[in-house]
């Protein structure tokens, strides 16, 4: 009786600097510095001295792009990645995660109630523009009887007294 083993090869994908580069939209120098922060896995070296990079890093690439969209730094990136390699689980990173995005959260909503009253502000102009005769006759005479007196910062006020005169 004979026995025979399946062996079946499992290919992996290596990938050369610059298709990565091209793959990922950024320089070969981008690549390279990820690859100092400790972000990439670097490859084995090719018999012809080239560095070839394991599949994976796709994933780290997708994963660097992602987390860079929602605004986190590089070295903030490489602290997570760090993180992941002392904790197989995942579960500090996870929770680690779950605090940035907050901070981001509450970053961008700062900017949006910024961005509603500057929106509120520019529909404010918007209008009074519209209702007013002339603009650079604003402040002047017509003040008084303006509609949009209460708002306006460009009302004319009396000087305010100098002091000791």
């Amino acid at each position: 009786m004979k026995l025979t083993l399946n062996v079946t090869m499992q290919t992996t994908h290596e990938y050369r600097i610059g298709d990565l580069a091209r793959l990922f939209g950024v320089t070969v120098r981008t690549l390279r510095y990820y690859e100092e922060l400790g972000l990439l896995e670097p490859g084995e070296r090719s018999e012809s001295e080239h560095r070839r990079y394991p599949e994976k890093n796709i994933i780290y690439l997708r994963r660097i792009q992602q987390l860079k969209d929602y605004g986190l730094s590089l070295g903030e990136i490489g602290e997570l990645f760090r993180l992941s390699r002392e904790d197989r689980s995942g579960e500090r990173v996870r929770r680690e995660l779950a605090v940035k995005y907050r901070e981001k959260l509450m970053e961008a909503q700062k900017r949006k109630e910024s961005l509603d009253l500057y929106m509120a502000d520019l529909a404010w102009h918007i209008e009074q523009l519209e209702n007013v005769d002339d603009f650079f006759q604003c402040p002047g005479a017509s003040c008084p009887a303006c509609a949009f007196l209460d708002r306006c910062d460009m009302k004319l006020e009396p000087p305010a007294a100098k002091k000791g005169m």
